[in-house]
């Protein structure tokens, strides 16, 4: 059989008209809504879309080349990177996953598949071992990052809590500094045509689906 080949938006996406304003309530109805449909996919469409996520991003020059890379572990219906974090452990490079600090903000901490997990206060695993130290976003190549939604400018949707967006807000403000790069990782569902950001959400480099890559910088 003939293997998927992913279609690659290098290009810059075309503008689209977005609404004036989207206000908490409508931003709660469709956080509510995406996450409705992602978690609606049965077990048989998760394992493929996984599946296919893995054989897209592996093409990919930023994967091959990145040598630290924070993923994440799905719940609540995301598309699952596990596969991917086992195919870079393979290939040698050094994965961690986010711990949430007392401060709600996110360090990483490098993570081998198998090793132990416990929930955080949020019920969130993460990695058990006392004696990883944790480290920077600062010093990784490419955080894969979960999202609800997502558009065609690299806009992100996240659950709300805003891990993400206070531990990466210093990449709002580089120039000449490219990492690590953000690539959200979602179900083909999830893609929007506009989305309204707030001042303080953190754009994302790129989005992998389980159909395809989208590029939304020069990386």
């Amino acid at each position: 059989m003939k293997p998927d080949l992913p279609n690659i938006t290098t290009q810059p996406p075309t503008s689209v008209t977005r609404p004036s304003t989207i206000g908490a309530t409508s931003t709660a109805v469709l956080r509510n809504r995406v996450r409705k449909q992602r978690r609606a996919l049965s077990p048989a469409q998760q394992r493929e879309a996984a599946g296919r996520l893995d054989r897209i991003v592996a093409r990919s020059a930023l994967f091959r080349r990145s040598r630290h890379i924070a993923f994440f572990l799905a719940n609540d219906g995301e598309l699952d990177p596990h596969r991917l974090l086992q195919r870079a452990w393979r290939m040698g490079k050094t994965c961690y996953l986010p711990v949430i600090t007392p401060r709600c903000t996110l360090w990483f901490a490098r993570y081998t598949p198998g090793d132990p997990l416990t929930p955080n206060r949020f019920g969130i695993p993460e990695p058990a071992r006392s004696d990883v130290a944790l480290v920077s976003a600062r010093l990784l190549d490419l955080i894969f990052t979960p999202l609800v939604a997502f558009d065609d400018q690299g806009h992100r949707l996240g659950m709300g809590s805003g891990f993400y967006d206070r531990s990466l807000s210093f990449l709002r403000h580089r120039h000449t500094w490219h990492k690590p790069r953000l690539l959200g990782i979602a179900h083909e569902l999830q893609h929007l045509a506009a989305l309204q950001p707030a001042p303080w959400d953190v754009p994302l480099d790129g989005v992998a689906t389980d159909r395809n890559m989208y590029l939304f910088r020069n990386i």
